[in-house]
């Protein structure tokens, strides 16, 4: 199940409501520790040497619980009380470099500036070329605002615990978070809170997509249509059909700009592939639609913008719209009922609010939300360092995948085909929101697992990769 974002007054009341049921401070501090343990010897090799820093409140309380259980590991534990005194033996046990830092000076409770000896402390922690690994915030930063309260760790992982603090998420939080991970497996209860906006967790998708019975025929997987691809743009159309092709649907009916048909059927096999003419119509059996990729050229045919306009009022199938299609959707309510999916970046979400990314990134919620009203309470997918998914009238799901690899040319077409491609599919969309958060999830952790093996990778290999990433243990 997706976990809630919460503020830390929110925070505090599910603390309150484990220590009613009776159970201890230190048996959760334990299984903390636990946790920070296990993510401490994943980002390290046997025999390495581990500097833990560990402040006077519950968040060194975890730090000293993990130090001992890294076993196999050489650990240095800094306990730090006074920042002035504590300078000089940072110093000395960051040389040599360790290979990780644990970070556990600070916690959710920091709600006041630091002095001028813990942002020297802190900057001491920044100036060490060593990665960090921090304990549910990184130790200076607010955990509502997101905001460095004179400075904060940079962190390369942020371990946070039981839930993801709603300051984690905020853009400007970003260099100091690194990749947010969440700790569940903590003791604590039932969480008593319920929030607008959830977390999810690779566990959501244990069974997901269901196995296909036996006796199953491509008849049963559903006929996806792409209107995708021209001049200067072809290989957009080739990775949405790819994209889609890794879904599994029964077909595909890709339909490019009469002017890049050659290159886009040569490099597919089993997608159908037929020239737009200036009048067509999709066959009956479609069950959904894809339209934008690549669609960008100025000699696309004139009837290219009011068949995408058409087929969002309309079609009595769901349409996923991406890319320039976005320009071309008409505000307001559907003809049908149909599911409609838009899946725009920060700057073409901007472009359809009349706004500016920046404003769209200052909250995102709000875009998104007005983004799904303008267009019908449409299902938004809004791109970027953690996607959210969600329209107006639900909760936002934040998807806890990806990285930086991912800002390269292609890799939206890929992903906007993967989703069109199981939303075709009649079975994936009695549960539409699953089926969504799926598709993003599945295509980011495909770019962590590829980040994982290699230091480089092509979106080319993202295409190969995609959907066969399965939630960790």
């Amino acid at each position: 199940m997706p976990v809630p974002v919460l503020t830390t007054t929110e925070m505090r009341s599910w603390e309150q409501a484990t220590w009613d049921l009776g159970q201890s401070e230190s048996n959760i501090i334990d299984r903390v520790g636990a946790c920070v343990a296990r993510q401490a010897l994943d980002c390290t090799r046997p025999g390495d040497r581990l500097l833990f820093l560990a402040g006077k409140g519950h968040n060194g309380d975890d730090v000293r619980a993990a130090a001992w259980h890294c076993t196999g590991r050489r650990v240095t534990l800094l306990a730090v009380s006074d920042p002035a005194t504590a300078r000089s033996l940072l110093a000395s046990a960051l040389e040599p470099p360790p290979a990780l830092i644990v970070d556990g000076l600070f916690g959710i409770g920091l709600n006041r500036p630091l002095s001028a000896d813990w942002i020297r402390l802190i900057e001491t922690v920044n100036a060490a070329p060593t990665p960090v690994l921090a304990v549910d915030v990184p130790s200076g930063l607010s955990a509502d605002t997101g905001q460095p309260l004179g400075t904060a760790v940079r962190a390369a992982i942020t371990l946070t615990v039981g839930a993801p603090k709603r300051g984690l998420l905020a853009p400007a939080a970003a260099p100091y978070v690194g990749r947010l991970e969440v700790a569940t497996k903590t003791g604590l209860a039932p969480c008593p809170v319920t929030t607008a906006l959830s977390w999810t967790l690779p566990d959501d998708f244990h069974e997901f997509p269901p196995p296909r019975p036996p006796e199953a025929h491509k008849g049963k997987f559903g006929h996806l249509g792409i209107l995708a691809g021209s001049l200067g743009y072809h290989g957009a159309a080739v990775l949405a059909a790819r994209g889609a092709q890794r879904a599994q649907p029964g077909l595909v009916t890709l339909r490019p700009s009469p002017d890049v048909y050659v290159p886009v059927a040569s490099q597919l096999q089993s997608v159908m592939v037929q020239s737009c003419p200036p009048e067509s119509a999709w066959p009956t059996n479609l069950s959904a639609l894809l339209v934008g990729p690549g669609l960008a050229a100025p000699s696309l045919p004139s009837n290219v913008a009011s068949e995408v306009r058409s087929g969002w009022r309309s079609a009595p199938w769901p349409v996923v719209a991406d890319a320039s299609a976005l320009d071309w959707l008409p505000p307001g309510p559907t003809q049908t009922p149909a599911l409609r999916v838009i899946t725009p970046h920060p700057g073409e979400a901007a472009r359809l609010l009349e706004s500016s990314p920046a404003s769209v990134q200052s909250d995102r919620c709000a875009a998104l939300r007005a983004l799904s009203a303008r267009y019908g309470n449409c299902w938004v997918v809004l791109k970027g360092r953690h996607t959210l998914v969600g329209r107006n009238s639900d909760a936002i799901h934040v998807n806890p995948s990806g990285n930086p690899g991912l800002a390269q040319g292609g890799s939206g077409d890929l992903l906007a085909g993967f989703l069109a491609g199981l939303l075709a599919q009649p079975s994936l969309l009695q549960d539409p929101l699953q089926t969504i958060r799926y598709a993003v999830w599945a295509h980011s952790q495909a770019a962590d697992d590829l980040a994982a093996s290699r230091k480089a990778w092509t979106v080319e290999e993202l295409a190969q990769a995609l959907g066969s990433s399965r939630p960790h243990p």
